[in-house]
């Protein structure tokens, strides 16, 4: 995917989530010659506000679909002749997926087989200039102890259902490559937060909680340790790995920031509280610790050494600065997550 002056007809699935929502705006905007289509199943985590600014460029078309759908895909790439795929699509909420693990293996393995088979079959007889794209977590490395970090050739070692499930579609991804030659690359980065994300998830999580006074559960002692990356830089790396990076290549994307839960807590709520114009300490007297969760890693963290000095990337701000930005947000739109909470978001599309 070097280069791009040609006209290509990219698919990104997922697109109507969290951080798929802001590589379809980022990929609409910077590339007007391309026309991006976003497949999304919207379930509960998929929401099509997120892309209201963009909804009418003349480059871009929503398609409402499932990736476990084999027939539906192959009819789509038939039709479409993507050039690309930028795979996104996932069961993600660890939670979730110690609830209900068959859901993750239906969505994050038979979909990326699906779209794996969709792909070879189209591009079998030309695969110059193709590129599938599987983005997936640091969280297939298993958990780290106190020192080290995780590295594109970190053994795998999943912990949850959500994380076996995603180490599966990065070897089927893989193993494509080497079985039929089909051209990909995958990426694997640390938690991301930002604007947009669904309330389950810890930062939109407790700036909704600390906004409404509700307690701020924090599992365990609170020590559990991640690397924290800014949406927004998450999608100027896709975008980078997408053009620049080298077929059968793995890059490790982190945010530089790493965080102790605990800490991460009380910097979110002396930022909130001071944005809000209320007594510090207020709301971190919400915090309650809970139960731990069953598979839990103590911490994990990337070096992200190769994609900067291989493709030049470094994320452009640091976790207080993200964070400062993705908490005004919030305050900025609590239409937004109004509609969230009520799950009036659910709706948007069938209003269209």
């Amino acid at each position: 995917m070097k280069g791009v002056s040609k006209k290509k007809s990219i698919l990104i699935t997922g697109g109507a989530g969290f951080i798929g929502s802001h590589v379809v705006r980022r990929f609409v905007k910077q590339y007007p010659d391309y026309h991006i289509y976003n497949l999304d199943a919207l379930t509960y985590a998929g929401n099509l506000e997120n892309l209201r600014d963009i909804e009418g460029s003349p480059n871009y078309t929503f398609v409402k679909g499932d990736i476990t759908d084999g027939a539906f895909l192959e009819n789509l790439f038939s039709e479409k002749q993507f050039d690309g795929v930028i795979h996104l699509a996932a069961e993600s909420h660890v939670d979730r997926s110690i609830a209900d693990p068959l859901a993750f293996v239906r969505t994050n393995v038979m979909g990326t087989v699906n779209l794996l088979n969709a792909a070879r079959d189209l591009w079998k007889e030309n695969l110059a200039e193709k590129r599938f794209y599987h983005i997936s977590t640091d969280e297939v490395y298993g958990s780290l102890g106190q020192q080290g970090l995780f590295t594109e050739t970190t053994a795998y070692d999943p912990n949850s259902p959500y994380s076996a499930s995603k180490a599966s579609s990065d070897h089927f991804v893989r193993a494509y490559g080497e079985t039929y030659g089909l051209p990909y690359v995958i990426s694997n980065c640390s938690n991301n937060y930002g604007p947009n994300q669904f309330p389950e998830k810890l930062i939109p999580l407790f700036i909704n909680n600390i906004l409404e006074k509700k307690p701020l559960p924090v599992y365990g002692d609170g020590n559990y340790t991640r690397d924290w990356l800014y949406v927004v830089d998450h999608a100027r790396a896709i975008d980078m790995v997408f053009h620049q990076g080298e077929n059968h290549e793995t890059y490790n994307i982190g945010g530089f920031n790493e965080w102790k839960n605990i800490d991460l807590v009380k910097e979110l709520c002396q930022q909130v509280d001071q944005k809000l114009g209320r007594n510090q300490g207020t709301s971190q007297a919400l915090i309650t610790f809970v139960k731990d969760r069953p598979g839990h890693d103590l911490r994990y963290a990337i070096d992200a050494s190769k994609i900067q000095n291989n493709l030049g990337w470094t994320p452009s701000v640091t976790f207080e600065e993200g964070l400062s930005k993705t908490i005004d947000w919030y305050l900025n739109n609590e239409a937004w997550l109004d509609h969230v909470r009520s799950g009036e978001y659910q709706k948007y599309y069938n209003n269209k």
